[in-house]
């Protein structure tokens, strides 16, 4: 690990004049902490934020919630509202990690952290993500994990987080604060990039610009749940996953809000999906049309390939058990 400067900020001013430095912001440390170590990432200086509040869930006058941006994810997954009205979200964060990283991270470090792509963690290899303009080794490489959708020549890495996706079905907004008194509510589903020739740029937020919180809108009827396929029960990233909020009504499909993990290179949503079930009567013939959607314009790269029709047959599952109709 390269030498940096360190600073332990007390409040959020002291965290955005930091920022506006150069200053990366370090909250749990669970992902930014290891890239140092590795020399993938090497700021010259550490601005701590862990200790300026945004730590608490809170009850937004519509009836939705206020999600601190400093929230551990074991505190937010154990939440009594979280638990009884935004239950994709409880499952999601508690089928990510080990309990002791879920105790030490926070929400807005489990939105901004990397992928782990292989290549991108060995810096002996060509990486757009890490060194823009050196190649993508993925491509032609060891891509079992890669994505299949949304992606470019430059990059086919996947976002490996659970939680996002699940906000991403929610359809949540964060909400950040910048340089100059400015802030910012982004819908969470604008807030992750596709990566086009700047793999680099993981997210919209700007340099400097701090999370403060994540909002849920008010809660919604229906069936909420978070399904993950990944190697091994545990301590395992998604190879495909779905979060879902869906409901249906003397048959008819009222809700279908889905989100995909696993399969490009932020969280899928794909308004079309929705709009092709809701209103329609739940049939085995609607459900496999909607997979079959989904992935119409999948791309796979060998290693890859079995994603396509895994991810074809989680999505049958998932709204078939959700509706009650045998797909």
């Amino acid at each position: 690990m390269r030498p940096f400067a360190y600073e332990r900020c007390a409040t959020s001013d002291d965290a955005l004049r930091s920022g506006a430095k150069g200053a990366r912001f370090l909250a749990g440390g669970t992902n930014l902490l290891d890239l140092m170590k590795l020399q993938i990432e090497t700021p010259e200086q550490l601005a701590d934020i862990s200790r300026i509040g945004f730590d608490s869930i809170d009850e937004t006058a519509d009836g939705g919630l206020r999600i601190g941006a400093l929230v551990r994810n074991s505190d937010c997954a154990a939440h009594a509202r979280i638990r009884r009205d935004y239950p994709v979200l409880a499952r999601a964060i508690l089928a990510g990690a080990s309990g002791q990283l879920r105790n030490r991270a926070t929400t807005g470090g489990n939105l901004c952290q990397r992928t782990r792509c292989s290549y991108f963690y060995d810096i002996a290899m060509s990486c757009n993500k890490r060194d823009p303009d050196t190649g993508c080794s993925a491509i032609d490489g060891q891509n079992r994990n890669m994505a299949i959708l949304g992606t470019s020549p430059s990059c086919i890495a996947t976002y490996p987080g659970d939680m996002a996706v699940a906000l991403h079905a929610l359809d949540a907004v964060v909400e950040t604060e910048g340089t100059g008194g400015t802030s910012r509510r982004l819908p969470v589903r604008q807030f992750h990039r596709l990566p086009q020739d700047t793999p680099q740029k993981d997210n919209a937020l700007e340099p400097g610009e701090l999370i403060t919180c994540v909002v849920l809108p008010p809660p919604v009827p229906g069936q909420q749940g978070y399904r993950k396929v990944r190697d091994r029960a545990s301590y395992a990233f998604a190879l495909v996953s779905i979060a879902y909020v869906i409901d249906v009504a003397d048959g008819i499909i009222t809700r279908a809000d889905l989100a995909f993990g696993g399969v490009a290179h932020k969280p899928w949503h794909d308004p079309a999906i929705a709009q092709m079930l809701v209103g329609q009567r739940a049939e085995a013939g609607l459900i496999r049309a909607a997979a079959d959607a989904l992935l119409a314009g999948a791309q796979s790269f060998g290693d890859n390939d079995f994603k396509i029709p895994l991810m074809r047959r989680l999505v049958t599952a998932t709204l078939s058990e959700a509706t009650g109709v045998r797909a």
